[in-house]
Parts: C-alpha cells; structure tokens; sequence
C-alpha cells in the first residue's frame, strides 16, 4: 500500500501525451494544440473604423465637407484634405490619411457636409493595423485549450487546421452480479448500477464525449475475455468494482493474466484504498472500487489528472483552495482523508454521509477536502485544503 503523494507520482509518470493530428479548426473545440500557432496575417489587416460616422483629418475645425463613402468589404484611394470627411462604416476601411473618426451621433449632417457637435480626441475609433495581432506574432502557445473564442480567432486570421492530442479513446467495465440496469425490475438482493453512468458523465466534463460501456459477470473467466478484447482497443480502461479482496473479486488476476504491469496497488486513503493502477504498452487501467462515492473519489484524483494529461492540458489536477473549517475534526486512521465537503468565499463546512457507498452527499458537495494522512486534529477555524469539484 502506497501514499496518496507516491500514487500521483507513478500516475504523472505513465501518463503520456497521445499522438497529434491535423484537424480542421472548425472541429477543434475541447482539444489541445499540440503546436504553438503565428498568425500569417495582421489583424486588422488594415486601419478600420470601430464606429458608423465619419473619418476625417483630426483638428480644430468643426464643418467637413462629405467627399466619400467607405463601406465594409470596399477599399478606396481617397486622400482627405483638411476639411473634408468621408462617411465611414463599422470594419471599413479608415482613408490613409485620416486619423480620427466621429461616431454618427455626434454630428448633425445633411448629403454635402457635416458639423460636428462634439468632438472626439484625435486617433478616435481608428482600429491600427496589427491592433490585434501582428503578422508572425504569436496566436497561441502549445497546449492552449481550443474554445468557442479561440475558434473564431484563429477563423478571423484565415487559418483553416491546426495540430492537436487526440483525445484518448475511454472503455468502462462494469463488474457485478448484483448490478441491474436502471429502469428493470429490482429483485430481491440487487442494486441499481450507476457507476458507469456516473464516470461517462465526469469523463465529458473534461472534454471525452464519447465512451463505451462493458458489464461482465463475476467470473475470472468472463472478467478475463473481456479486458483480453477491450485492451486492443482503448487508451484508458475504468474498471468499476472487483477489485477489493472477496471471493468474487477477479479484476486484478484478469488484468495481470492479460498481461498488464501492475505500477500499484491500494492507497493509503479513505474513500476509495482498494486501487489497482497498471499499463499495458501505452494503455492505462484503473481498476476503481466498487463503492460509487470511493469510485468517484478516485477519478476525481487519479483518473482525472492523467486524461488531462494525455490531453495535453498544460494544467492537470484540480486546483487547490485554502478555506477555514467550520467545525474541527479528528483523524484516527492514519490514511488520507478525502471528505465531502461545501465551501464559500471563505469557509467550508464537512457533510454528513461520508460513507463510501453514499452518493447522497457527494450530489450536493461542491469540494473534497483533503485531510492528510499524518494529521490528527484539525481545529475550527483552521485553514484547511479542498479540491472544488463544482
């Protein structure tokens, strides 16, 4: 049995980046570059307006007579002189040698010439060229996530792909005799099985949309064949349950017997001890407890962190907050505590419900807080360490 700080470490370690990709930037949302990306183009590519009204030559002269129009999209050779103007749209084109533009509320006008009621500050709504960004400048770094913004940024300078991680293809196995599907019919002796709905809906908060779910019975033989079949085909495997000690617990026997180096196993940790963490080649395995609020527990600090990873998140782990606690707490059992807990701006109070199979809890704690393994006592209003999980 390892500490939580060890376990970390060999996850961090196996945790490569996947394989890159070109991909269109029109379908890059939610993936990392896997490069650093200039711009080939200056943005604006040319001095534009930033308001509908008028350019003109900037000075004490308040009547301008209207020479022109510069609408969005046209380019004009227009050269003002001190007392003209041209009436100008938002994205235009600003003439050379104009520096200023008035907003069209600011002047009254007729179809020969306008008089400006309040004048602006020269250089006034002209956007420069490169105002944005400069041709070969920097657009974004490698491992920048790509959003709905970055999308259109990288659309505005005409850049059509990019090079990403591909996002590692996820399978959740289910083990269980005693699990029935939500929606049938609960016989005596079974429950209903949530964990893998539960995984696949935290697997898309971090970007993995799509993952395919396994259920086996709890055989050594059938447990076997599975993860024979399901380690050709993913990433990163989630085995839910049959890890732990019992008698029809076969997941760590398949998965040694299938060949997977086993990095380790169990944490000195509550929820959420009975851990099996392997590879085989470049194929991760989490073998996770059965318990839901130890399952979830765990992929929130193991699972999580190394599918960012092979992400290419530059930022893996959930951030770290630092809170007083509403109340004081004993720690007797010499493990990591991972509690359920609520925070505000500046405190966080510990739920009741912590054990391992209540998910109560967990579905209205907004943090875990992080007791560790050689702290005992924790006095109230003392600042303590929590993970948000909201």
């Amino acid at each position: 049995m390892i500490q939580v700080e060890e376990a970390l470490s060999i996850i961090a370690a196996n945790s490569i980046n996947m394989p890159t990709y070109k991909i269109p930037v029109s379908k890059s949302l939610g993936f990392i570059l896997a490069e650093t990306v200039y711009s080939p183009i200056a943005m604006p590519p040319f001095r534009q307006s930033a308001m509908d009204g008028y350019a003109f030559i900037h000075s004490e002269r308040h009547q301008y007579d209207i020479v022109g129009i510069s609408q969005a999209g046209d380019h004009s050779d227009i050269k003002l002189n001190p007392n003209e103007a041209v009436r100008i749209f938002t994205g235009a084109f600003v003439p050379h040698n104009a520096d200023t533009v008035v907003m069209q509320e600011h002047v009254m006008a007729n179809d020969k010439s306008i008089l400006i009621t309040n004048m602006p500050k020269q250089f006034t709504n002209v956007r420069n060229k490169g105002e944005q960004i400069g041709k070969e400048d920097v657009v974004f770094e490698s491992n920048t996530l790509i959003t709905p913004a970055a999308i259109g940024f990288l659309a505005c300078l005409g850049i059509t792909e990019i090079e990403v991680y591909k996002k590692p293809k996820v399978a959740i196995l289910v083990t269980g005799n005693e699990l029935v599907k939500p929606g049938k019919k609960l016989a005596k002796g079974k429950i209903y099985e949530s964990n893998s709905v539960m995984l696949e809906a935290a697997l898309q908060t971090i970007g993995i949309k799509k993952t395919k779910i396994y259920k086996v019975k709890d055989s050594l033989k059938a447990t076997k064949k599975a993860l024979k079949s399901i380690l050709k085909k993913y990433d990163i495997i989630l085995v839910s349950g049959g890890i732990s000690v019992g008698d029809y617990d076969f997941v760590k026997e398949a998965l040694l017997e299938n060949g997977v180096e086993e990095l380790f196993y169990k944490i000195n940790q509550k929820p959420g001890k009975p851990m099996f963490f392997g590879c085989k080649n470049e194929t991760l395995v989490f073998a996770l407890p059965g318990n839901p609020a130890s399952s979830l527990t765990n992929f929130y600090i193991y699972v999580y962190p190394a599918i960012k990873n092979r992400m290419g998140f530059s930022d893996t782990h959930l951030p770290k907050l630092v809170r007083k606690i509403n109340s004081g707490f004993t720690n007797t059992t010499g493990k990591t505590l991972f509690l359920k807990a609520l925070y505000d701006e500046t405190h966080v109070t510990i739920l009741e419900g912590q054990s391992s199979a209540m998910l109560n809890t967990f579905a209205i704690a907004n943090s875990l807080l992080i007791v560790p393994n050689d702290t005992e006592t924790i006095k109230k209003g003392q600042f303590v360490t929590l993970l948000p999980i909201d």
